[in-house]
């Protein structure tokens, strides 16, 4: 089969993808630091362009109302750390971004794969964000969302 979807997805109750990534300080952080804890993993096509920009500083805005919901925010994207510590610093971003040059980890989410760009269908990210609950399984899956607005999309879907 030409062209077939060859993309894992998620669904709610799946054990979520374990991952070790440098983070933009070339420190490796895991799934297993969260255990514990609700935590959302966001996937990003590359840092410091328009969308993934607006959703970052989204993130970065509500951020502490995710955390006054026991929620931490991860983000990850193909970008080499250096360009991470960069967005990090052009946006004052408070959360830890990782580097997945590779796209292992998106490919185990099912954020890697064929998408549509301007009609075109491509190989790319797929801009998606999960919500890994406490006991490590998948409480919520977003695939293919838009960068404006989508952190008040995710946060009214929260219990």
């Amino acid at each position: 089969m030409v062209g077939a979807m060859t993309e894992n997805r998620l669904n709610t109750g799946d054990t979520a993808p374990a991952f070790a990534l440098a983070d933009d300080a070339g420190n490796t952080v895991s799934l297993a630091d969260y255990a514990g804890q609700r935590v959302l993993v966001y996937f990003y096509p590359r840092a410091n362009t328009p969308g993934c920009t607006k959703e970052a500083c989204d993130f970065r805005d509500s951020l502490e109302q995710l955390n006054d919901l026991n929620i931490a925010v991860v983000g990850i994207s193909p970008d080499k750390p250096e360009a991470l510590a960069k967005f990090r610093a052009d946006h004052d971003l408070n959360f830890p971004l990782l580097s997945d040059p590779d796209k292992s980890v998106m490919t185990a989410y099912g954020a890697f794969g064929e998408k549509k760009n301007y009609g075109k269908v491509v190989q790319g990210v797929i801009r998606s964000t999960f919500l890994v609950e406490p006991d490590g399984t998948i409480g919520q899956t977003h695939y293919n969302v838009k960068a404006t607005g989508h952190v008040a999309r995710v946060m009214r879907g929260l219990s």
